[in-house]
């Protein structure tokens, strides 16, 4: 694996267009796939530590299951790019289809993937999504994918977690690293919110 977990890293994001099959789709994949490895190589410059996939434009999230399409389509297009640039690559699948992201990574060498809901349930936009560690865990050994790193998501933004309110953050981070998560993310309540300096110390 490419990616040390021994320090903080800043992972670029790149947006993948509205992918078949969702409302917003317009392009084709040549060009959904031609935008990416564009995108991709700018990070290359700008000294981050790794760069990382993400179907963005897919609204409305689906809730854990997405079809053949976006996995088929998102595999297409993370081959393209881990194969033009040199910084460690990741993918996202929204919304929490982490076993489907889990298999991309394997079937595109990828580095990692980033994990929402790994542990304790909680209501998001696309509704209630339940952990899923021992799921991702057990499939990721299944398919012999031990390379993939796991990075997972901490109380995920655009969510409420009054659920398991009674959890402290650091409660949280201990409970996914005792399901073997390899890293953690930790987000402000939203895209634009920046979780507070507090927090991330």
């Amino acid at each position: 694996m490419k990616l040390s977990f021994k320090r903080k890293a800043i992972i670029g994001m790149v947006h993948l267009g509205a992918l078949p099959g969702t409302p917003r789709h317009k392009m084709s994949m040549a060009e959904i796939i031609d935008t990416a490895v564009r995108e991709a190589p700018i990070y290359n410059s700008h000294e981050l530590d790794a760069v990382m996939i993400e179907n963005m434009h897919d609204v409305p999230y689906l809730n854990r299951k997405v079809g053949p399409e976006i996995t088929a389509a998102m595999t297409a297009a993370a081959l393209a790019v881990q194969r033009e640039i040199e910084l460690p690559v990741g993918i996202q699948v929204l919304a929490g289809a982490n076993t489907d992201a889990v298999a991309i990574a394997k079937a595109a060498g990828l580095d990692f993937v980033r994990a929402e809901g790994f542990v304790f349930g909680h209501v998001a936009d696309e509704g209630y999504m339940d952990s899923d560690a021992a799921l991702v865990m057990r499939y990721r050994k299944s398919i012999e994918a031990d390379s993939v790193g796991i990075f997972t998501d901490i109380r995920k933004k655009h969510a409420s977690h009054n659920i398991t309110a009674d959890v402290n953050l650091e409660e949280t981070i201990q409970a996914a690293e005792f399901f073997l998560s390899d890293g953690i993310i930790i987000t402000g309540a939203a895209r634009e919110k920046k979780p507070p300096l507090r927090t991330l110390r």
